[in-house]
């Protein structure tokens, strides 16, 4: 199997490592998360000339055709110069909803004001009590003549402090509270009965708590088809688990590389602490998680360029990995800089913090081997 990158992904790489070198960094990172928006509106719009946000969508919606390894190469870059700006919540995943389950007068409507950068957008489903089950929803969109209202509170809504856009998962009014008329709506995001109330991150991204109070919204609202929501935002995530694996890795990458860049420098006994053979063995196996995340990035990311049946479970088994060698290289790393590891000052602390959320963003370390487990006893039976 070839897993070189063509010529054209070679350059969308460059692209975005040479932004990276020239642009991003800690002192920037520190910056953002103390501004109102969290990240940089003119980088955004930069994003767009450079035609980053093109890369998921058809040539017909004005899109470059990029698949999952295409989007693995913009996230591995990203992650690596810490670059908070939304591209994984706003073009990958809901811009995938978008592209797989959207109507031509939907596509046509929206995804140029996403490749242009004009337009902000947030993925609404998580709520009290669901967990990670994307089929546990109590949002409730019931029909009132020809229109649908919407009622219910979402949480930890990544973007949506400034999403013009939201796109939401209930179910409709009298069907089962477990996946059954699961159905996605595209809300303004400033329509009567939407409040959102914004929060910080962990790791310095914003967003907001939404509550929905009988909004108002047309069968045009609709994405994709009233009652199957839950297979097109599995499909979706599964695309948005590879763009959140690469940015994993290159914060991973990088956390090495400073680990072992500081042990050279950091002297203790007279001579650096690089050459003490348990450090030596520390930073060797942080290396071996990093190289395990890449193989299973690849593996997903071809899984599903090509359409594989195994897709969805090698997008579990990622997100697994993403979860156990993240929190293992970002601890390692904290150690092995000692007290100055969680300093502002440091990548170190704010990669660490990045990981924690990746972690849990779209299901954690034990939901996700739970799920792998059942798609291969299901493939087996």
């Amino acid at each position: 199997m070839d897993f070189s990158l063509s010529e054209e992904q070679v350059l969308l790489r460059d692209s975005v490592e040479k932004y990276v070198r020239e642009h991003a960094g800690v002192e920037r990172h520190r910056a953002l998360c103390k501004s109102a928006l969290g990240f940089d509106a003119s980088a955004w719009q930069q994003f767009a000339e450079l035609g980053w946000l093109s890369v998921p969508f058809s040539e017909d919606n004005g899109g470059i055709a990029g698949g999952a390894t295409d989007l693995m190469v913009v996230g591995e870059a990203l992650g690596r110069g810490l670059v908070r700006e939304p591209f994984l919540v706003t073009v990958v995943t809901c811009g995938g909803l978008l592209q797989r389950g959207g109507s031509v007068a939907q596509q046509q409507q929206f995804i140029p004001g996403i490749i242009s950068g004009e337009s902000q957008w947030a993925f609404a489903f998580a709520e009290t009590g669901s967990g990670y089950d994307l089929s546990r929803v109590d949002t409730v969109a019931r029909r009132a003549d020809d229109a649908y209202l919407l009622s219910g509170s979402k949480l930890a809504v990544l973007n949506a402090h400034c999403a013009q856009h939201l796109i939401v998962s209930a179910r409709l009014a009298g069907e089962a509270a477990q996946g059954a008329g699961l159905t996605l709506f595209i809300v303004d995001a400033d329509a009567p009965g939407v409040e959102r109330e914004t929060f910080v991150a962990v790791d310095g991204s914003k967003g907001a708590q939404v509550t929905l109070r009988e909004v108002r919204l047309s069968d045009e609202q609709v994405l994709g088809e009233v009652g199957g929501g839950l297979p097109l935002m599995e499909a979706a995530i599964d695309a948005a688990i590879v763009a959140l694996g690469a940015e994993a890795l290159g914060a991973m990458q990088a956390l090495l590389e400073a680990t072992v860049e500081y042990t050279k420098t950091r002297e203790q006994f007279g001579q650096p602490i690089s050459k003490f053979q348990a450090l030596q063995h520390r930073m060797a196996d942080m290396y071996l998680k990093v190289e395990e995340t890449r193989s299973l990035l690849l593996n997903a990311a071809i899984a599903l360029d090509d359409g594989s049946d195994d897709a969805a479970a090698a997008c579990a088994a990622l997100k697994v990995k993403v979860s156990e060698a993240g929190r293992y290289v970002a601890q390692q790393a904290v150690q092995l800089h000692g007290g100055i590891g969680m300093t502002d000052e440091l990548c170190v602390g704010h990669h660490y913090k990045r990981l924690m959320i990746l972690a849990k963003l779209y299901g954690d370390e034990a939901w996700h081997l739970q799920r792998y487990v059942n798609l291969m006893a299901a493939r087996a039976a």
